[in-house]
């Protein structure tokens, strides 16, 4: 059973001495998380989250320790734009903890409002970039997942498999991404650090820049078209140059001549991914969403290939 914001609030708390609780709004999660936004005495507003199960409470610890590790990157200005810092933490009678962190400033981004030029477009090229730069050793130290480029070519191909067992995926879309992936030339790339979730709410803005990235707890090394596909897929397209060019600029030996096909790609295949959730979890409504958007795929590319 999910946990009241009151539970929620008296676990802030606990977590950080001092803080006056007033108020407490629950935040939709999802994650496996219970969240909300606590109002203490001052006015001031943290974030408390708490893991449903034990999976979520190891990926919250892992993701605590990410969280410090990029503490250094953003006092040091190599990164522009903040991420949650950790205040406190609290012990859960099923074990795990919750974590409790200052509310971080900035409204999601709104992605169709993205416009050519030198402004958000390109801040978010910079920022993607800047994230797929960082080192390694910041995912290995908190104990997440790292992939070789064979290695994350064959889970996405595992995926596709389990995704056309449902026979819920048209024909023609898995034949044009069971092409794809045996492309091994298309999957030559160097893995980087990669967010993993990034989408318009883990992404805020505030004064016409990135001002904090959140949502850090599918961090890996990995591709780095994972982090690029969201955008290519979902921002006007007369904005996707500003943002590849601010991205590739802000890259260093950057000899990927498939990245941006590989995002798109991956786009794609987060429909394939979304109907796999929905069939596992048994949710008919999401089933129902990812086999209306899998139809206007068939049709846009149907659409492409007679032009």
């Amino acid at each position: 059973m999910p946990r009241s914001p009151l539970t929620l609030a008296a676990l802030a708390t606990a977590a950080v001495p001092g803080l006056d609780a007033r108020s407490a709004r629950a935040v939709a999660d999802p994650g496996d998380y219970d969240t909300a936004v606590v109002t203490d005495a001052e006015g001031a507003r943290w974030t408390v989250r708490a893991p449903r199960s034990l999976q979520a409470g190891a990926a919250l610890e892992a993701e605590s320790e990410l969280l410090a590790s990029l503490r250094h990157y953003v006092t040091s200005g190599v990164l522009s734009f903040t991420v949650p810092r950790i205040s406190g933490t609290a012990v859960l009678p099923e074990g795990g903890r919750a974590v409790v962190h200052p509310a971080v400033e900035g409204a999601p981004l709104d992605v169709e409002s993205l416009r050519p030029g030198p402004g958000l477009a390109a801040d978010l090229g910079r920022v993607v970039a800047s994230v797929h730069e960082l080192p390694r050793a910041i995912v290995d130290d908190a104990g997440l997942p790292a992939y070789d480029a064979e290695e994350y070519r064959q889970r996405r191909m595992a995926e596709l498999d389990e995704a056309a067992a449902t026979g819920q995926v048209p024909p023609a879309l898995l034949r044009r991404w069971e092409s794809a992936l045996e492309d091994v030339s298309l999957w030559r790339f160097q893995p980087v650090v990669v967010h993993g979730d990034l989408g318009p709410d883990q992404v805020l803005v505030a004064r016409g820049r990135v001002s904090a990235v959140t949502g850090w707890s599918d961090a890996r090394v990995a591709d780095p078209a994972d982090d690029l596909a969201w955008l290519l897929v979902s921002a006007p397209p007369e904005a996707i140059d500003s943002i590849m060019e601010a991205y590739q600029l802000r890259r260093t030996e950057l000899t990927d001549k498939h990245l941006a096909d590989r995002a798109l790609l991956v786009g794609e295949l987060a429909l394939a991914r979304w109907l796999l959730h929905g069939v596992r979890h048994g949710l008919d409504d999401v089933v129902a969403d990812a086999l209306d958007m899998l139809a206007d795929l068939e049709d846009a590319t149907r659409e492409d290939a007679a032009h």
